[in-house]
């Protein structure tokens, strides 16, 4: 298990273990998609990766509660559509 996990440290410096989750899991498609890492490599794995650009303030996690992007993009895609469907007729 990664160490930084194990310590409330990193969830309480984003906030929540919901926001620090979103934040881990958008940050692996991207290093899986080709992004470049913000930090040396070595011979460490995409999540321990995401997690020490955490750490090291790298990378963060701002929430706009006027965009909906932020919201369907959390949802499956089949719920995605139906949201931004919903919000269209509004």
């Amino acid at each position: 298990m990664i160490e930084a996990l194990k310590s409330d440290a990193i969830v309480d410096k984003m906030g929540g273990r919901f926001k620090l989750c979103a934040l881990i899991q958008r940050r692996l498609v991207q290093l899986m998609d080709g992004a470049r890492p913000l930090v040396e490599r070595g011979d460490r794995s995409d999540l321990e990766l995401a997690i020490e650009e955490i750490l090291q303030n790298k990378i963060g996690y701002e929430f706009d509660p006027t965009s909906d992007a932020d919201i369907a993009s959390c949802l499956p895609p089949d719920q995605a559509r139906a949201f931004r469907a919903q919000k269209s007729l509004k």
